[in-house]
């Protein structure tokens, strides 16, 4: 079974299954996902617990023992099994799937991965565990759904705020859930419950945006200046690398560039996409992109992307940073076919 996040509290409420993967890349969220499958475990008497964790060299036969070790009381049991690369191999692999064959209803298997890409998940030890247990991906919401997140925990302590308000707080913890819900914490413990003004609001929130690489890619595709800007900005302040940066506005203009010369010389988009590696969530921006940007906007900007890497290596006259945010700007703001 596969459940959203926002699921599993009422799940959890119906029932409590021998079996649970928890999945993604926000920490803050597995972190509570596994908190409330824990909790829900103590209650029903799963009073002991064991934790193992996949390192080179784990012997996963100590899994299966784990399995098979009774308390001298009879007590239920939670295993907590975490796997940091998500990578079991093949030995853990064949005990993963073996365990799902043998479910007890004394033995809660708790496992703990990170963000899995499409070919993991369709992998026959992942497939085995979503068909014998409760597999749940835990993601961080885009920033667009970020102000409904943000106000569904300030409903959490009896606080609300207005749509401005919620969007200026999602600017400044963008990629940085952790510190979203951290400034969320201090509104319920400086102000009382109720509808927040935007002035307490600025006075109490801090700028703990999270500016990467991903983001940066993820405005330019979207065509979003004001995420643009704010992404070079933070990224410029935290000293990142101008030739990373350069990297991943050319790797994405190329890509745009490859797609549309194909899409220009009648080829199917779905096996142009496929053939350039875009697929899954990343597939509808691009997709966006394209009908916003004609072929010979993409070759202009893939001329500026030479420019500005003749700057990096200290070529010419100007400055990274401005040209990065023209780039930025000549790809956002194009609206040919």
């Amino acid at each position: 079974m596969l459940l959203k996040g926002e699921q599993l509290a009422a799940h959890l409420e119906r029932e409590l299954r021998p079996l649970y993967v928890l999945y993604g890349d926000e920490p803050l969220l597995v972190i509570e996902a596994a908190d409330a499958i824990r909790a829900k475990a103590r209650q029903q008497g799963y009073s002991e617990r064991e934790v193992l964790t996949v390192l080179p060299q784990f012997d996963w036969g100590g899994l299966l023992a784990a399995g098979g070790n009774m308390s001298l009381f009879g007590d239920k049991k939670l295993i907590d099994l975490r796997i940091p690369t998500g990578k079991p191999g093949k030995e853990g692999s064949a005990a993963l799937q073996q365990w799902c064959q043998n479910l007890s209803p004394d033995n809660l298997l708790l496992i703990t991965l990170p963000e899995l890409d499409w070919r993991e998940e369709k992998a026959a030890w992942f497939t085995a565990l979503v068909n014998a247990g409760v597999a749940i991906k835990l993601m961080a919401p885009p920033l667009a759904e970020l102000p409904g997140w943000i106000a569904g925990r300030l409903r959490r302590q009896q606080q609300s705020a207005d749509l401005d308000s919620l969007k200026f707080v999602a600017e400044r913890v963008e990629g940085n859930l952790l510190a979203a819900h951290q400034e969320i914490q201090k509104l319920g413990l400086l102000y009382p419950a109720g509808q927040l003004s935007a002035a307490q609001i600025r006075d109490a929130v801090l700028n703990v945006a999270r500016y990467d690489i991903d983001g940066l890619r993820e405005a330019l595709l979207a065509g979003d200046i004001a995420r643009l800007t704010r992404t070079l900005d933070g990224l410029m302040q935290e000293g990142e690398a101008p030739p990373l940066v350069l990297w991943a506005m050319s790797e994405e203009v190329r890509a745009l560039t490859v797609i549309r010369a194909g899409m220009d010389a009648g080829r199917p988009l779905d096996q142009l996409l496929k053939d350039a590696k875009v697929w899954g969530p990343r597939a509808t921006p691009v997709k966006k992109a394209l009908q916003r940007l004609s072929t010979a906007a993409l070759e202009a900007a893939l001329q500026h992307a030479g420019k500005i890497d003749r700057l990096v290596k200290g070529i010419g006259q100007g400055n990274v940073w401005e040209e990065f945010l023209r780039l930025g700007l000549r790809l956002c703001m194009t609206n040919q076919k």
